[in-house]
């Protein structure tokens, strides 16, 4: 099968440090191509991948600040897309909703994976105006804020297992984990006291957003002088995989509709436990009292971090394997390429009961 992938061009495929929608569509292109595809990536020149790449600006738009307007690049690349797309039998795009309006004639051959929240009154409004465009969720839990639309299938994010770090021998100077974003829906300073209360160490590698500067500087930076507590800051992919393997647990104290969640899986890999606030994805993600423990609370979140020795890395590891390895989801999306090729794709429930874990 000929595949085109189109990426956002904020970040490069993969990115070079936070990103976690461009980190999946480069695992996803690379276990597409093992699998046998011809796959062509739309993204960003400095992007590394086994695909063949098309280059819709020089560098990631994060990384390039004499670039154009984000729009307008996206808008260019779109265009491109629209002009090539007879090369191809399917085209997958992660971008959001830009591709609607142009490819609205050719969706029988498109697919589009929301990779963010769907809960925002505009992401709303937009999906109402375009409800056959074939959508895919990466959890069933994302979909619930929205009517039912095409959504023609769920396929959960995977990690190749050539990229994972070993569980290691923990030591008696052992640290808890945040991982991620610093931001009010990330809960940061949930983290911070939860470490507190249980008499754990805590190292926080995080990336700063410039729109989160302010809540960084007045809520969390002065929880940082406090002795438990270390700011690492923002690691590339090696680093934070080491981090998450020399972990005792990783804590994701969300406080909002998290659409997956990749750091959990990343921790997974790596055999480190997760203690995560139940939220979003997390019941569908963690499986509570194997891979970690999903809470309600700070009191449980505590308790449940007393309790990660109980817990087998090399059972949280295999579960990894099982669920979430990027050939499985690589399988999942060619499933729903041939099904919509065929005509045979049946839409699916906006949200299903109950889906724990897939």
């Amino acid at each position: 099968m000929r595949i085109a992938q189109i990426a956002p061009l904020s970040e490069s495929v993969p990115p070079q440090t936070y990103g976690g929608t461009e980190r999946i569509v480069g695992y996803l292109c690379d276990a597409l191509v093992a699998l046998g595809h011809e796959v062509v990536l739309y993204a960003s020149g400095d992007s590394d991948t086994r695909a063949s790449l098309r280059s819709c600006c020089p560098r990631s738009l994060r990384n390039d600040h004499a670039a154009e307007e984000a729009l307008v690049v996206h808008q260019r690349m779109m265009r491109r897309v629209l002009a090539e797309a007879d090369e191809f039998d399917l085209l997958h795009f992660h971008t959001g909703w830009f591709e609607f309006p142009l490819f609205n004639r050719l969706r029988g051959k498109c697919l589009t994976t929301m990779h963010g929240r769907l809960d925002l009154p505009e992401t709303k409004a937009w999906l109402r105006r375009t409800p056959g465009f074939p959508l895919a969720s990466i959890s069933y839990n994302q979909r619930s804020p929205i009517p039912p639309l095409n959504w023609v299938g769920n396929v959960y994010h995977g990690l190749p297992y050539d990229r994972i770090e070993r569980p290691r021998r923990k030591t008696d100077d052992g640290y808890v984990a945040f991982l991620g974003r610093i931001s009010p829906e990330k809960r940061p300073d949930r983290a911070i006291e939860i470490a507190r209360r249980a008499g754990r160490r805590l190292k926080i590698a995080a990336k700063i957003d410039a729109v989160d500067e302010t809540y960084f500087a007045e809520t969390i930076q002065p929880l940082l002088a406090q002795s438990h507590v270390e700011f690492v800051g923002e690691l590339g992919e090696h680093d934070k995989l080491q981090f998450l393997a020399g972990a005792d647990a990783l804590l994701f104290p969300i406080d909002w509709p998290e659409p997956f969640g990749l750091v959990m899986i990343e921790a997974m890999a790596c055999g480190t436990p997760v203690i995560a606030f139940r939220g979003g994805s997390v019941p569908e993600i963690v499986r509570d009292g194997c891979t970690g423990f999903v809470v309600d609370d700070l009191h449980e979140a505590v308790a449940a971090l007393r309790d990660v020795d109980l817990l087998d890395p090399a059972a949280i590891q295999a579960e990894f394997q099982t669920r979430f390895g990027a050939d499985r989801m690589a399988r999942d999306y060619v499933a729903l390429y041939e099904a919509l090729l065929s005509e045979t794709v049946a839409t699916e429930e906006p949200h299903r009961a109950g889906a724990q874990h897939g």
